[in-house]
């Protein structure tokens, strides 16, 4: 897949206005107007993006470290989602970026899972509240049966 494509979500430009533009208002009739003087900010051109090279990895675990000048995000895959892992998680993918990067990056996937929770309904982070009611009560039935069982 050798294709280029322009930036589909920039986060440098999110929410911002195009423009420059002082308002002032009027307190008795709340009516506001431009300010004199106020330019235009020039646009901004479409960032140019190559992911031909790009490598796809799934990860469902995730730890970040750092130091005062970067900040190192590790991603990996746990074989064993539930309960205390029985081996190591082993990290496939790391990345190291400063702090800037790190917080343009915080901001775009705020908005993103924003967006996604505003479609779809909000995500529980927590896997024991995801678990369907009926597995809950029968975990929790086998865990009574083995507190009961005698010794």
């Amino acid at each position: 897949m050798n294709e280029t494509r322009q930036g589909v979500f920039n986060v440098a430009d999110e929410g911002k206005d195009k423009t420059k533009e002082s308002t002032t208002e009027n307190p008795k009739t709340g009516a506001s107007k431009a300010v004199a003087g106020a330019q235009p900010q020039p646009q901004r051109q479409p960032l140019q993006l190559d992911d031909s090279s790009a490598i796809a990895c799934y990860a469902n675990i995730c730890r970040v470290t750092g130091t005062p000048e970067e900040l190192i995000i590790d991603f990996g895959l746990n074989p064993q989602p539930w309960g205390v892992p029985t081996e190591a998680v082993h990290i496939k993918q790391r990345i190291i970026t400063n702090f800037y990067t790190a917080k343009r990056l915080l901001h775009a996937l705020q908005l993103t899972v924003q967006r996604h929770e505003a479609t779809f309904g909000v995500l529980e982070t927590d896997v024991q509240k995801r678990i369907l009611p009926s597995v809950r009560q029968a975990q929790q039935q086998a865990q009574q049966q083995q507190q009961q069982a005698p010794r």
